[in-house]
């Protein structure tokens, strides 16, 4: 029987700590004090304790504990390029999502970004403020739709005035179980960058240290903006900031990323190339250019040719360097003055920047020529910490899209954060707003040719009805999000002048669209039957397996992500004998072995055999298509055995 919850992640760990240290367990339960006393730590009572502690915290673990039957439910209709896509987006409440992926993406996202509430008196958000209701009034809670499948505001978003006396705590309890579910998708190298403001930063700061280890903490940038806030009295705000923590940080390799806009600084520097304004001309363009805050990673780089924007280089600095070259100035035609010490370079060295012309030279020979360091050969370094974006730039993308969302986050921020990521890997969002990260994402991968992921959540929060969004026909920000993404995938195909049939194939323009929905399969509850006749009753309720009006497209995901699969894997339908499966295979480029095979529709017996010859290592099949014949079933399962494949029915 395939287990269609997600993992109890506090009974594994469970599990793992007592195979460990067998000596903290008492009658099955950890004993907290005896596992310090192994440890050699000290036990102190509970106010000498240092941490981060709220009205509501414990409970906030409960949470996190409960596991899920949830799944996610393809959406072909709001997909671009689903065959063939790479990047995934899903529509649903971030708790039950992030539980839905544990099995299919534990250690496997390499970078986490997040924009949550910055909880500034008028958000409003999910908090668990209900601790004392059951587990299925809480499922019901969190599954609360209404008759279009949305959720209702009433059932989910709530504000979190500064007025309530919860106020930091309710942020912190939506916040801790989210952290912790996207900890455990991180890759041992893994990185998290969150978005936040003064009035949570401090909470924040000590809330990952906790969830992630202080060890891990990697920095917490400044973010500047170029817009500031009017509304205070004293000082106006014109920065946030991103704390980064690695789920390993002595892992993480080092990063390089490009200097801060250094594609605008580029453009703009090539329009005054172009201009054919004189050296000099453009020299001082650029020195009042670099006063900008935006461009301060280009304060040397003021001097321009024919070849690009350079700085100078000390062609010096040494003791013994080389004092037999003599170069020329090309004006007085007299020998330049050489450095205190000599030349840096060996001679043939110097005569090679001499005869390409990389040696910047003074008005005349007195002045000690430099040579010349091009910003194209520079363009990467160590990131800063202190950062200068647009912070309007997604806005006005936005609105020239005539996409309504305010403040939406910086592109070239969220790109500047995703570049510290190799070409292939797995970058997840489960606060995606308007989805700048995936505009991010797909635009860096056009960019390098990377075959970076996205994985993007948004709650289907309403928008509200007197919006110019929902006057356009957007009722969810899950429905900017989606538009936002559509548009961008055509932008990105104009501009590369994309548009041959071919180009569906290119995994980058195109997303899977998925909703968190109910599992298509019914439950057990045991719990419920006290007799053996309500036993046999509930037997009965469970035949068939499925719930009413499943579609097998729908199963065949839900049993892939539950049997750890990611969500852009490749479903091939082939039909043996009128029995229609659904193959996963091992290796999409060379299909000889299947991975998993789904057999969720009517079956021939005759069709095993040639099922079996696709060497799946494990086939599932849906109880009710062997209509309650169980020598057949067992012949499945022994023929199954046979061949080495592993059996399962649901």
């Amino acid at each position: 029987m395939t287990d269609s919850h997600s993992p109890n992640l506090s009974e594994e760990l469970k599990e793992q700590l007592e195979a460990l240290v067998p000596a903290a367990f008492k009658d099955g339960n950890l004993d907290a004090n005896t596992l310090k006393q192994l440890l050699g730590i000290e036990i102190a009572t509970q106010d000498e304790r240092y941490g981060l502690n709220w009205a509501g915290k414990a409970d906030s673990y409960k949470v996190l504990q409960y596991p899920t039957s949830a799944t996610l439910r393809p959406r072909q209709d709001q997909s671009v390029n689903f065959e063939h896509a790479q990047h995934v987006f899903i529509e649903g409440e971030n708790l039950e999502v992030l539980k839905t992926l544990q099995r299919a993406y534990f250690g496997k996202v390499k970078m986490i970004y997040i924009d949550p509430p910055y909880n500034t008196g008028s958000d409003s958000f999910i908090y668990p403020d209900r601790f004392q209701e059951s587990r299925e009034d809480y499922l019901k809670r969190i599954e609360s739709l209404d008759i279009d499948g949305k959720l209702t505001k009433e059932g989910l978003f709530r504000k979190n005035s500064k007025d309530n006396g919860h106020y930091h705590s309710n942020w912190l309890s939506m916040m801790l179980p989210r952290l912790y579910l996207a900890r455990n998708l991180l890759r041992d190298d893994g990185v998290i960058f969150i978005s936040i403001d003064d009035n949570e930063a401090s909470n924040l700061k000590l809330l990952c240290d906790e969830v992630f280890g202080e060890l891990n903490f990697i920095c917490q940038f400044v973010v500047n903006s170029n817009s500031t806030k009017n509304n205070a009295k004293l000082v106006s705000i014109s920065h946030e900031y991103a704390l980064a923590y690695g789920k390993n940080k002595e892992l993480i390799e080092s990063w390089e990323v490009e200097k801060n806009n250094y594609d605008e600084y580029s453009r703009r520097a090539n329009q005054l190339i172009e201009r054919n304004l004189s050296e000099e001309e453009i020299h001082n363009e650029l020195l009042e250019l670099v006063k900008y805050p935006r461009f301060y990673d280009f304060d040397h780089y003021t001097y321009a040719d024919s070849k690009g924007v350079y700085q100078t280089d000390n062609p010096g600095g040494v003791t013994t360097g080389n004092i037999d070259t003599e170069i020329i100035h090309p004006v007085t035609k007299k020998p330049c003055k050489k450095p205190e010490g000599g030349w840096r370079y060996k001679h043939f060295e110097m005569l090679r920047l001499e005869v390409e012309g990389l040696l910047a030279f003074g008005s005349d020979e007195t002045i000690v020529p430099r040579p010349k360091r091009y910003l194209k050969d520079y363009k990467f370094q160590i990131p800063k910490s202190n950062l200068y974006f647009d912070s309007q730039s997604s806005t006005k993308w936005l609105k020239a899209e005539n996409l309504p969302f305010d403040f939406a986050k910086s592109v070239d921020f969220i790109s500047h954060l995703i570049s510290v990521v190799q070409a292939d890997d797995i970058v997840l969002d489960f606060f995606a707003g308007s989805a700048t990260t995936a505009q991010a994402v797909m635009e860096l991968n056009q960019k390098d040719g990377g075959r970076r992921k996205y994985i993007c959540v948004q709650m289907p929060e309403p928008t509200n009805e007197a919006s110019e969004a929902y006057k356009a026909g957007y009722k969810t920000i899950a429905d900017i999000s989606r538009e936002r993404i559509r548009r961008v995938i055509a932008q990105i195909k104009q501009k590369a002048d994309l548009a041959s049939p071919m180009d569906e194939k290119d995994p980058n323009l195109g997303f899977r669209a998925f909703e968190l929905a109910p599992s298509n399969f019914k439950e057990w509850r045991g719990d419920w039957a006290e007799t053996t006749e309500e036993l046999d009753k509930q037997l009965a309720l469970m035949l068939p397996t499925e719930k009413k009006g499943a579609q097998s497209v729908d199963m065949a995901f839900e049993l892939l992500l539950k049997n750890g699969r990611p969500l852009i894997s490749k479903l091939e339908l082939k039909t043996f004998h009128e029995t229609l499966v659904y193959i996963i295979w091992a290796d999409d480029a060379n299909r000889n072995v299947a991975n998993l095979v789904f057999v969720l529709e009517s079956m021939q017996f005759e069709a095993l055999p040639e099922i079996l010859a696709l060497k799946p290592v494990h086939i599932i099949f849906l109880d009710s298509v062997f209509k309650n014949n169980d020598s057949v079933k067992v012949n499945v399962a022994l023929q199954c055995e046979t061949a080495g494949v592993k059996f399962s029915s649901i």
